[in-house]
């Protein structure tokens, strides 16, 4: 009888046991999920020019630099969700990336902290206050002396090493971090393809679309404390044409959002602008106030409830082929030649000698960067190129207003256009591309092309949300 006694207690005994310990398995489970934490690193490296140089973004410029109102910047945000996956987002003051500099950054970022190309984000705010870069818009400027092809060419070498010696710092500065986001709105952009500047300021009603929204990403520490602020707006950086360095507006939002939260690092990615400017403008009392306009729609987003943001982190980049149109003919080229602005004779030249020569020219362009990240449920998409504002809201119809949205990314090869905007030409459909010294204007299908690799990041990004 004993034995039996003895033998069911030991089995009471046993079950509890097991109860308890499912309970702290369960227990342990609950506390490692909600310990789970992203861990974020900042750093910033002054990109400014050593010496006076040419500028970029404006053909109308007759001299080089002769000054500054500010310095210009690359800032680094560097990020690892629980499970230690690393990516970088990297936000520089520059007229755009071409794919040479893209590729030697990268390649030196890869190789010395392991990061795969889907992980880095190459981010211009495409300001037109700062140097010339590599062969970014390089059929807009005159033809340049070879001691101002040198100052160049050396001022390139000293921006990559900035560029690669900010991630470093960023990659060594992480530590535990909440990541959240929100959206706010902000209403100087103005299509100027559809309105005229002079007549901006007493119109009853402007044409065209836009994308006023302001995308914010915010990264504190574990106490709530700010650490940096990442900010995007759709709005060409074209506030100031003089002669000295200069972030624009999007340089004065920085320095506004870092002294209204002191030790905090401000970050700037340009959207889907290309036809988009601020007007009126050409003063710098103007880039600062729409600066600040700015820095007052972010403040404002994160003084309300945000979303905070899991630490999950999922990436994927591709580059697609895009075709060119059929060039011009002989004929066209040569009338261009003879009657067209400086820099339009020039790529007319240019061409000319090549078909002259028996080159062929380039049927399309194979190297087109689309780019998506993932963090927690926030998806961010990343375009190449000038992307005009037509873009955006077929991204957004298609999947989902929550989708961030960052153009000038990577590689700045040339204008983006829309079908839309492509069939009425223009600068932004057209002649653009001559000063990209690209052979000939996009084929139709662009828009098709960019917005199925689109919806394949997406919706491979919507799927990781769903595991």
């Amino acid at each position: 009888m004993y034995p039996r006694i003895f033998i069911s207690l030991l089995i009471v005994l046993f079950q509890i046991n097991t109860v308890v310990a499912q309970s702290s398995q369960n227990i342990s489970s609950e506390e490692s999920h909600q310990n789970k934490f992203w861990k974020t690193g900042v750093a910033r490296e002054v990109i400014t020019p050593r010496e006076y140089i040419w500028m970029s973004g404006f053909a109308a410029r007759e001299k080089p630099a002769e000054g500054k109102l500010h310095d210009l910047w690359v800032k680094a945000l560097a990020i690892e969700d629980a499970e230690g996956n690393k990516a970088l987002f990297i936000a520089t003051d520059i007229i755009g990336y071409s794919r040479e500099l893209s590729l030697a950054v990268c390649d030196r970022i890869q190789k010395n902290h392991q990061l795969q190309r889907e992980n880095i984000i190459l981010s211009s705010s495409h300001t037109h206050c700062g140097p010339v870069v590599n062969k970014n818009l390089f059929g807009m400027y005159p033809p340049f002396s070879n001691e101002m092809k040198s100052q160049i060419a050396a001022n390139l070498v000293f921006l990559e090493d900035q560029i690669v010696r900010c991630a470093a710092a960023a990659l060594n500065d992480l530590a535990p971090s909440r990541i959240a986001t929100g959206v706010g709105i902000s209403r100087f952009a103005v299509n100027r393809r559809n309105n005229k500047e002079n007549e901006v300021l007493y119109a009853s009603d402007l044409e065209g679309p836009s994308d006023h929204s302001v995308p914010v990403i915010r990264v504190t520490d574990m106490e709530e404390n700010l650490i940096a602020v990442v900010c995007g707006y759709a709005c060409h950086a074209t506030t100031l044409g003089l002669n000295q360095w200069s972030g624009d507006y999007p340089g004065y939002t920085q320095i506004d959002l870092e002294k209204s939260f002191p030790g905090v690092t401000a970050l700037f990615f340009a959207g889907c602008g290309a036809d988009q400017n601020a007007f009126p403008r050409m003063t710098v009392p103007l880039a600062q106030q729409y600066g600040n306009e700015l820095a007052e729609a972010v403040k404002r987003v994160l003084l309300e409830p945000m979303k905070e943001l899991t630490p999950v982190l999922n990436a994927e980049y591709n580059e697609i082929e895009l075709s060119f149109s059929e060039p011009l003919s002989v004929a066209e080229l040569k009338d261009i030649e003879a009657s067209a602005p400086g820099w339009q004779q020039q790529w007319a030249t240019d061409l000319l000698r090549k078909m002259d020569k028996g080159e062929e020219l380039p049927e399309k362009y194979s190297f087109y960067p689309v780019q998506s990240w993932r963090l927690g449920d926030q998806i961010l998409v990343a375009l190449g190129g000038e992307v005009v504002v037509d873009y955006a809201h077929k991204i957004r119809q298609s999947w989902g207003n929550e989708l961030f949205i960052a153009a000038y990314a990577n590689d700045v090869m040339a204008y983006i256009p829309s079908v839309r905007v492509l069939e009425e030409g223009g600068y932004e459909g057209n002649t653009s591309m001559r000063a990209y010294g690209q052979p000939s204007t996009w084929a139709p299908e662009i828009e098709e092309k960019i917005l199925s690799e689109i919806g394949r990041q997406v919706t491979l990004m919507k799927k990781f949300d769903s595991e």
